[in-house]
């Protein structure tokens, strides 16, 4: 199976993800998120899990595997969790053989960009759930609602490191099921050494239909629930389901 574009994002820049993203950021997020998850939970499966910066939350009170296809991605994670397990895998294939409680697919599920790549990933996220578990994904967007917009951040660490960067988000063209993120990133060394880095990255955008249709076929009794946020940014919509009996 096609890996599909290979982002320096998640590639030779992954050190630089809690510069970008910083854990902190993801508290309020993950406490919602643990809402939506049963509370006698014991195991969860994070598909496309990254840095880690989700499982920093989700693992009090839960025993999270994770699973990205970025081997960089997952070193940035196993520093903020070393006691998880981590696997390199593509959420579209990977089968660990075994089935858990809970499935969580946060944001990279955006980056499949065709309903069937939509489709095969809901299929692995079946094939790792026990009767009854929750699954729950978190697209950025929704074509419904989706509006094209520009954003900015970055921190600095102690050790003098820092990240700037600005993005872009359109969409190309509205027939289709995919739009892109521009991306300009500035990073500052411990020495002053400034350098600069800039990429495009294309991601699915798929009706809640779409959505609802393919969990239902994929056999989650499936439903919509509006994420609660104090960001200054509209809230996302959870697509989130439980799984019926497994043949």
């Amino acid at each position: 199976m096609d890996p599909g574009p290979r982002y320096r994002f998640y590639g030779d820049l992954a050190p630089w993800w809690p510069l970008i993203s910083p854990p902190e950021h993801y508290a309020e997020e993950a406490e919602f998120l643990r809402t939506l998850l049963p509370t006698e939970a014991h195991d969860l499966l994070e598909l496309g899990s990254g840095g880690g910066h989700n499982a920093l939350y989700l693992k009090r009170g839960l025993t999270p595997t994770l699973v990205d296809l970025s081997e960089e991605m997952l070193e940035v994670s196993r520093a903020l969790n070393p006691e998880c397990e981590h696997v390199v895998g593509d959420m579209r294939s990977v089968r660990l053989g075994r089935t858990f409680d809970a499935v969580v697919v946060h944001d990279a599920i955006d980056y499949m960009t065709t309903e069937d790549d939509l489709a095969t990933a809901i299929a692995t996220v079946a094939a790792h759930c026990r009767t009854g578990a929750t699954v729950v994904f978190v697209p950025d967007h929704v074509a419904d609602t989706f509006v094209p917009y520009a954003d900015h951040g970055g921190t600095d660490a102690p050790d003098g490191r820092g990240v700037r960067y600005l993005e872009w988000t359109v969409d190309p063209d509205p027939t289709d099921t995919w739009i892109t993120t521009d991306y300009a990133f500035l990073f500052r060394y411990p020495d002053g050494r400034v350098e600069s880095a800039q990429e495009t990255h294309r991601t699915g955008l798929f009706e809640r239909t779409t959505w609802l249709r393919l969990l239902t076929e994929a056999g989650f009794d499936a439903d919509v629930v509006l994420e609660r946020t104090t960001e200054p940014r509209a809230p996302r919509e959870y697509f989130v389901g439980r799984a019926g009996v497994m043949t």
